[in-house]
């Protein structure tokens, strides 16, 4: 008999991350395929089957050794039916039933959960969360994205819509808009969008700064370069950074006042800066979060990358 494996799969508008795990999380095998968008995205649910099952005969894998698979996808959706309601990046129509259209092209049962639940998932089972089972985990990538774990169990909300962290309204006169219609959300500030565009509103206002010079030579400049340059000691990208730490640390403290979680897991490429923005959010949060919860949750950085995502997923398979 065959050693049992789970399934993990990661479904972005660009790539498909897909993975194999053992029952107690041990990687097997990862890759990734690209995401055709073309017909209303009618060959993704095929491809992806596709690729499994080509993996699994490299393997020489008994489709029947394997317990499941679990999604990840950028809902929202229904839980109950595993209807993804619109995805602008994918290119389905509205109301498609993906998880009905998964199990028919991979012959195996399909769980489904949002993106951000999954990295979360994944931190908790095998990165920085392991062996905790309250966590909040935010994503600071592109956009910011979150996922909420209360006693080792997802918190997905009457409409899934719990942990949209990056939708939090945060205090910002006149805040930016942002994609989901509103005004001054946490994304508008803390993603690396939010920093570029920060940095280059107060170059607009002083340009006596080494960002500036980044710009003019390159076009543009990235989050990257305004932790560099605030490193270096720029006035103008620590101004930025400060400004980003305070607006993170005090939506993170009053996320901990309500959850009062042992672990507060940021995750993403905005994440990787390193003290120069973990230091100012720490000192913010411990000022503004209840003494109890300052005493009790730990700011952590998320240590699985890109694979958080898959991880998750197939923990969803392995229940």
């Amino acid at each position: 008999m065959q050693e049992k494996w789970v399934v993990g799969i990661d479904l972005g508008g660009t790539t498909v991350k897909i993975a194999f795990l053992t029952t107690d999380g041990s990687m097997i095998d990862n890759w990734e395929i690209p995401t055709d968008n073309a017909n209303e995205g009618a060959n993704i649910t095929s491809d992806i089957a596709k690729s499994i099952n080509e993996k699994l005969a490299e393997w020489n894998h008994k489709k029947e050794d394997v317990l499941g698979a679990g999604m990840g996808a950028p809902g929202p959706f229904d839980y109950e039916t595993g209807i993804i309601y619109n995805t602008v990046n994918l290119s389905w129509p509205d109301n498609f039933p993906l998880k009905d259209n998964l199990e028919r092209d991979l012959g195996l049962p399909v769980i489904l959960d949002n993106d951000a639940n999954c990295a979360a998932l994944g931190e908790m089972w095998k990165g920085a969360g392991e062996g905790y089972k309250d966590l909040v985990c935010v994503t600071l990538g592109t956009g910011v994205g979150g996922g909420i774990i209360v006693d080792g169990k997802i918190v997905q909300g009457a409409k899934g819509a719990a942990g949209e962290i990056g939708h939090i309204t945060s205090i910002v006169e006149n805040g930016a808009p942002c994609n989901c219609g509103k005004t001054g959300c946490l994304e508008t500030i803390s993603s690396a969008t939010g920093i570029v565009r920060i940095a280059k509103e107060r170059l607009a206002e002083n340009p006596k700064s080494g960002l500036q010079e980044i710009l003019q030579n390159n076009g543009t400049i990235s989050a990257k370069d305004v932790f560099d340059q605030a490193i270096a000691g720029d006035e103008i990208a620590n101004e930025v950074v400060s400004f980003v730490a305070f607006h993170l640390g005090l939506v993170l403290a009053n996320i901990a006042n309500t959850l009062n979680p042992e672990k507060i897991v940021l995750g993403g490429g905005v994440s990787k800066a390193g003290d120069i923005l973990l230091k100012p959010v720490n000192d913010y949060f411990r000022k503004y979060s209840f003494k109890a919860v300052a005493q009790s949750t730990v700011i952590d950085v998320a240590t699985l990358g890109n694979t958080a995502g898959v991880i998750g997923a197939a923990w969803l398979a392995n229940k």
